[in-house]
């Protein structure tokens, strides 16, 4: 019988899979029990920051927010956008040389190393330089250095923004100093902080309280600290699980702060912008009450609620209707799906892309479904695992765990909407799940 559901798959898929690029990172729960969190009864945090959000790192869903949707300016919590399209552009050994215009475009009073043109870093030296430092001349020449220019750079920028499913905002530069044209919001950078978070490349640089700079022409060797205070354990304000963050100001922009914390293996981002002052207190009521929220669900049954939306899904495809996974970043898989292959001809391999399957006889499997362990795994077309949603020519669509494994009989909660898989793999449409909830045309529970 498990052969033939693979056979019937593949006959379903055999032609090609609607590969749409897509990775959300969704929380996938067991079938809902309906009823109340335990969570209602949290009193919410006074934030004094005209605007903040604390989101769960795993779905995406707006623990608690205020202004979450106002556009403000960022500051240098823009150079975790610019760090991150660095990283995933760029050796880490390759050497940046600085220009006059990286050097020398800055306003009065920015943070600055004092480079000068025709100095040179490596890409490493200047990511640490950019989060632990802060200093803006170093965004402009890693800008330079990926793209060309700064302007370029920029489009890039927008383009991740939008493809992280920012709705409201734009970037002209890449350290966030003040530019009318340069702004976000409290929601949309807890969306770019949370892919930022989950490169460990950037998590490692992004904790390192410390680290020694070479000499340039202008300076001897030196060392520079780490600005976020909240990491510094033998600091008031440290706090416990923090994996990441960024400290910004400006006039304009008053004082924001980015923060990642994980515990008991919950992460949350917190986001304060235009504070004066508060922002550390107000980061830590974010997070307390968020880890509190998801605490106190962890000890109720709770049934499929309606979730803040995170704004409206970015899949494009040929005018065809679809449900609304939202479009997220590849991001490695949480849990590896079978052993990494370091003795063996054959298995499982990961890369800097994905994991992809050498198959016995040594080729390597493509456009193809494998059943591996009593669980199914499908294999885009560029070789490499799928994870998230996929669209197969059929009209049907599967959802694939991080692990890669096809997801059967669960709910999936996605963009604030829950969705229902099967046990033949397919989302459920039109109909009523198992367990007695309604599922419209697109397969979105209704509530009923």
């Amino acid at each position: 019988m498990k052969e033939h559901k693979l056979l019937q798959r593949r006959i379903a898929a055999a032609a090609l899979v609607v590969c749409l690029a897509l990775q959300p990172q969704m929380t996938i729960y067991a079938a809902p029990s309906g009823s109340v969190s335990g969570a209602a009864a949290l009193s919410e945090p006074q934030i004094q920051a005209q605007g903040a959000v604390v989101i769960d790192a795993a779905s995406g869903e707006i623990l608690y927010g205020k202004n979450a949707d106002t556009k403000y300016y960022p500051a240098s919590i823009t150079k975790l956008m610019t760090a991150l399209l660095v990283i995933e552009n760029c050796s880490l050994d390759s050497t940046v040389t600085f220009s006059k215009t990286a050097t020398t475009n800055l306003e009065s009073g920015a943070v600055s190393l004092g480079m000068v043109e025709g100095d040179q870093l490596t890409v490493r030296e200047c990511l640490y330089a950019l989060l632990l430092k802060s200093a803006n001349e170093v965004g402009n020449a890693l800008a330079e250095h990926v793209a060309g220019s700064i302007s370029a750079f920029a489009d890039l920028m927008n383009q991740k923004a939008a493809a992280l499913g920012c709705t409201n905002t734009h970037f002209v530069n890449p350290h966030g100093l003040n530019d009318s044209n340069h702004y976000t919001t409290p929601y949309d950078m807890a969306l770019i902080a949370r892919a930022a978070f989950a490169n460990s490349v950037l998590r490692e640089i992004d904790t390192t309280l410390s680290y020694k700079l070479p000499a340039t022409k202008t300076s001897a060797v030196r060392t520079i600290s780490m600005g976020h205070k909240m990491m510094y354990p033998n600091d008031s304000r440290y706090y416990e699980g923090i994996i990441g963050g960024k400290t910004g100001f400006t006039s304009l922009a008053g004082n924001t702060l980015v923060t990642g914390a994980e515990r008991n293996g919950v992460r949350l981002v917190a986001v304060v912008m235009k504070a004066s002052g508060t922002h550390y207190t107000d980061t830590k009521a974010l997070l307390d009450y968020g880890f509190a929220k998801m605490a106190a669900r962890g000890t109720a049954s709770a049934g499929p609620a309606v979730l803040p939306s995170a704004g409206p899904s970015a899949i494009q495809d040929s005018g065809s209707a679809q449900p609304s996974p939202s479009a997220q970043p590849a991001q490695s898989p949480a849990t590896q799906p079978a052993p990494s292959p370091s003795a063996q001809s054959f298995g499982w391999v990961q890369d800097g892309t994905g994991w992809y399957y050498v198959k016995a006889d040594g080729s390597r499997a493509a456009g193809e479904w494998l059943l591996l362990e009593d669980a199914d795994y499908w294999i885009d077309s560029n070789g490499y695992m799928a994870t998230g949603w996929r669209l197969f020519v059929n009209g049907d669509w599967y959802y694939f765990h991080s692990s890669g494994a096809m997801a059967t009989k669960c709910w999936v909660l996605d963009n604030g909407k829950w969705f229902y898989v099967g046990d033949q793999g397919p989302m459920l449409k039109n109909t009523v799940t198992p367990d007695g909830y309604t599922l419209d045309a697109d397969g979105v529970w209704t509530g009923n």
